[in-house]
């Protein structure tokens, strides 16, 4: 346990000196928050709505958190230390490539809720946004939600075959699923076309769901969004062991 946690403080502080990663999963979103929050405020998203625009934000900019972390940091980590052969080096000791990779996974982990918890303290005292949902439903959607991008990003990394491919990759579905899942404005203002778009890409069920259980709507609510999230998670992370048995990756 020891070792372990070792092996976390040292992946931590990878984690930290990585600007973009560290930017734009603490950082980015927040000031998205007071840009928008600066002019739009709280008001209503639509006249006699019930919920307003940074309640519908908040959430919506928690994905973004999972994105950043799930599609980028996570998969591009375990990329390098593939390509440069870090985890052959650490099966030959006692430490064991099982326990780096259970580290990675953790503070990425860890950094999502981090962020996840700046946003919705700033939402609260800069906006008082209202969360609805109670804490058990909450903890659902977060924790489905991350399990469907970082099975993703696991994936991209098993269909990479080198850390400037995952890269590329990475870089192309994570800006695509930000951009036109409603993560970063509401897909309300997206005309017909990008509707239906954004209707395929799986971020877009993660803000829809996310945005339901902060708005106090119960997960029965949500069966389609759980289902598409939780089956992700399974093939992803399926197909991703698959193609990893078949690579000299270790």
């Amino acid at each position: 346990m020891k070792k372990f946690a070792v092996i976390c403080n040292i992946e931590f502080r990878l984690f930290v000196r990585d600007f973009f990663c560290f930017f734009f999963a603490l950082v980015f979103p927040v000031l998205m928050l007071l840009l928008f929050g600066g002019i739009f405020g709280n008001a209503p998203i639509y006249e006699g709505a019930d919920m307003g625009m940074m309640d519908a934000t908040v959430p919506a900019y928690a994905v973004m958190v999972i994105g950043v972390t799930g599609l980028m940091s996570l998969p591009l980590t375990l990329s390098g230390y593939k390509e440069k052969k870090i985890y052959k080096r650490f099966d030959a000791t006692p430490a064991g490539k099982k326990r780096i990779i259970s580290a990675q996974i953790l503070v990425n982990l860890m950094m999502t809720l981090i962020g996840i918890a700046i946003l919705l303290i700033a939402g609260k005292l800069l906006y008082h946004i209202r969360l609805k949902g109670d804490f058990l439903s909450v903890c659902v959607g977060i924790l489905l939600s991350i399990a469907a991008m970082f099975s993703i990003g696991f994936l991209l990394t098993a269909i990479g075959r080198d850390l400037k491919g995952t890269n590329m990759l990475c870089y192309v579905v994570y800006f695509v699923m930000l951009f036109l899942s409603g993560a970063t404005m509401p897909d309300q203002m997206f005309p017909e076309t990008m509707k239906k778009i954004s209707g395929c890409l799986p971020m877009t069920h993660a803000v829809d769901l996310m945005q339901g259980i902060f708005a106090g709507e119960r997960l029965s609510l949500h069966i389609k969004e759980l289902l598409i999230l939780g089956t992700l998670s399974v093939i992803c992370t399926a197909v991703g062991a698959i193609l990893y048995r078949k690579k000299d990756w270790a």
